[in-house]
């Protein structure tokens, strides 16, 4: 992290954004203590808007403050994997039948632009970059859905799960990508054959898919969180 520009009026909004970009590029790593007086002196600034950034921080969930404790980054556990593949299926299956009827001829060749791009990087065996092409391919059909709420909780969403694919980058995110190809593959072919119960089919299963990847890396781990995964997957 770099101090921030102090000249600007809301320092309290500088510094959360500084440490919100840090936790979710991995410099400061799930479980990391946050010392407020350390955060402000490599910032800048002085405790209290840090203080004030971190409460915000522990609302969005990326943070934990614990009495007599302190203040730590959220860890990543089993249930917090399980949380957030369960709410990308909840919001994705609603808004994914919305947009394959609605999908402008446009959005559709930005979507095959992305996908062809992906199989360069699948290639290529560039992981990072492969995610940010899946971040804007999701985005673009929940924004299809045309609520500004649902498309401000899926950026959220799909915050954690940048966090969550950059933790496990190499034992799981990459080793899934042909898999998680070719599911995208089918998701466009549905959208473009404007069918809505394949593409709603195909994304929950994408979706699942995923979460049992990361599930079994975690069960290798010793922390499987097996009750939190069969009740996500009992519907």
């Amino acid at each position: 992290m770099r101090p921030i520009n102090t000249s600007i009026s809301s320092k309290k909004d500088l510094v959360k954004q500084a440490l919100r970009e840090a936790i979710l590029n991995g410099e400061l790593a799930p479980g990391t203590r946050l010392i407020i007086d350390d955060l402000a002196t490599k910032l800048g600034v002085s405790p209290i808007p840090v203080r004030e950034a971190l409460q915000q921080l522990q609302a969005d969930g990326y943070v934990e403050i614990q009495p007599f404790l302190g203040t730590r980054v959220t860890p990543i556990e089993a249930e917090s994997v399980v949380e957030v593949f369960s709410l990308l299926e909840t919001i994705e299956t609603v808004t994914s039948r919305f947009a394959c009827l609605h999908l402008t001829e446009d959005e559709r060749g930005t979507l095959n632009e992305i996908v062809a791009g992906m199989e360069t990087l699948v290639a290529a065996g560039d992981a990072e970059a492969w995610s940010k092409e899946n971040r804007r391919f999701h985005q673009i059909i929940c924004d299809r859905a045309g609520t500004r709420l649902i498309s401000s909780v899926m950026t959220k969403v799909l915050d954690h799960w940048d966090r969550l694919h950059r933790v496990f980058l190499t034992e799981v995110f990459a080793k899934r990508l042909p898999e998680a190809q070719q599911e995208h593959r089918e998701i466009l072919r549905a959208i473009e054959e404007r069918d809505p119960a394949r593409v709603e089919k195909i994304i929950r299963e994408h979706n699942r898919h995923a979460l049992r990847a990361y599930q079994e890396y975690l069960a290798k781990r010793g922390l499987s969180g097996e009750e939190e995964t069969r009740d996500a997957l009992r519907r």
